[in-house]
This record gives structure tokens, C-alpha cells and sequence, in this order.
């Protein structure tokens, strides 16, 4: 039991030695602008804009649930505009940068680590940081507080909607209740949530992706862990934010 822990120990150790010389690579990379430069522009559309029919579908649906679960558990005990309130809180500071991070988790995560798993490295004519990882980096922080904006939009949108339709509250009633405890605040934690997501899968996907062998099985096993870290990550982040912003 005492050698097992021990291993465990010095490969925990390794495991962050490891993704400190990455970041100390990564950073030396900074500097190398005309080559992540031109290549950034080609991220921010891969990673945003084709990213944005997945999470604006999600987005919407989950903006028709949170109304109806809303009028469902506020029905009898308080006044029904409430369901703005909850809709627009919802989906600014929880399920809209959570639900499209993890949706993105998979979709982008798993697409840069097969991608830059399937690569031979050591033929680039250029340093691997500044071409491969950098740009994606730099696209993924950047593009996801700007999916997640969208995602809010669209979710509270569908929820109005869906509580003139189907919960027969008036307009007026519903923006009552988003703006009754609206706080700037609500807006900017949920974009800064946001970019640490994008910067976390997009970092995750580019370490596991760079570190995969094994051919094919190796590039499937990689896209699994990729997804699977960044998930864990995603939601341990979440909380950490809460914790440490929303006190």
C-alpha cells in the first residue's frame, strides 16, 4: 500500500512538472506573433462560429424547461412573473456558460485532440506552441464568453416565449422579473466564467492531443481523456468561481 501511494505521489509530481514546462512552452511562444497571429482569425471561426448552431439548440430548450419548471414550482406560492426572475438569473449565471462549456467540452475538446493527435510534431518547419496551440488557445478564451452571451440571449428569449404561450404571463409581467434582482454583476461573472472554460478545454484538448500516441486507438483514447478532463475541470472551475466571486 505504501509503495502504491508513493507511485501515485511521484506521478502527481511528474503530471505537474509536466504541464509546467507545457505552460512555460507555451508562454515562450507569446512573443512568435507572426505565426499564431494569422492563424488565430482561423480558430475564432472554427471554434465560435461553427460552434454556435449546438449551443444556441441547447440554449433555447433550456430556456422553454427552466419557464416551465419555474411556473410548475411557483404556482400558488409566489406571483408568476417570478419566472422571469429565475430564467434570467439561470441562464446568466449558471446553466448558460455551463451547459454550452460542457456541450463545447465535447465538441471542441475532443476535435483538437484528435486533430493535433493524428499530427507528426517533429515535421512542423514551425515551433508546435506558436502554430498549433496558441491560436486555439487564444480562440477558445476569446470566442466562448461570445457563444455563452448568445446562449444567454437565446435562452431567456425562448423562456419569454414559452411563458406568453404557454403560461399565459404578459410580457410586462416577465421583464418584472428579470429585471427585479438583475445586477450587472449576474452579466460579467457569467462571461469571465466563460472564458476560463474556453481557455481550460481548448489548453486540455492541445496537451492531450500533443501527447497521444498509438495510432488510431491512441487518438480515440486521447479524445476520450480530453473530454473527460475537461468536463471535471469545467465543473471544478464552476464551483471554484462561485465560491470565490459570489460571495
Amino acid at each position: 500500500m505504501i509503495e502504491r501511494l508513493g507511485r501515485r505521489t511521484v506521478d502527481a509530481i511528474k503530471v505537474v512538472g509536466r504541464f509546467g514546462h507545457f505552460m512555460r512552452d507555451l508562454a515562450r511562444a507569446v512573443p512568435d506573433v507572426a505565426v499564431w497571429g494569422r492563424l488565430t482569425l482561423l480558430q475564432m471561426r472554427r471554434v465560435g462560429v461553427d460552434s454556435l448552431p449546438v449551443a444556441l439548440f441547447i440554449a433555447a430548450f433550456t430556456g422553454v424547461v427552466l419557464a416551465l419548471q419555474a411556473s410548475y414550482t411557483f404556482t400558488g406560492t409566489v406571483p408568476l412573473y417570478f419566472v422571469g426572475t429565475l430564467v434570467g438569473k439561470t441562464m446568466m449565471l449558471e446553466l448558460g456558460p455551463v451547459l454550452v462549456g460542457l456541450a463545447l467540452a465535447g465538441r471542441v475538446g475532443a476535435s483538437m485532440a484528435a486533430e493535433l493527435g493524428t499530427m507528426t510534431v517533429e515535421t512542423l518547419a514551425y515551433d508546435p506552441y506558436s502554430f498549433l496551440v496558441l491560436p486555439r488557445v487564444l480562440a477558445g478564451t476569446t470566442m466562448f464568453p461570445v457563444i455563452a452571451a448568445l446562449a444567454m440571449v437565446t435562452g431567456i428569449l425562448t423562456g419569454w416565449l414559452a411563458s406568453l404561450v404557454l403560461l399565459d404571463l404578459s410580457t410586462q409581467e416577465f421583464l418584472k422579473g428579470l429585471k427585479l434582482f438583475y445586477r450587472f454583476k449576474d452579466t460579467w461573472y457569467g462571461l469571465f466564467k466563460s472564458a476560463s472554460f474556453g481557455f481550460t478545454i481548448t489548453l486540455v484538448g492541445c496537451i492531450v492531443g500533443l501527447r497521444t500516441r498509438g495510432g488510431a486507438e491512441g487518438v480515440g483514447l486521447g479524445t476520450t481523456r480530453a473530454v473527460v478532463y475537461s468536463a471535471v475541470l469545467l465543473l471544478v472551475l464552476d464551483a471554484f468561481w462561485a465560491l470565490v466571486l459570489l460571495r
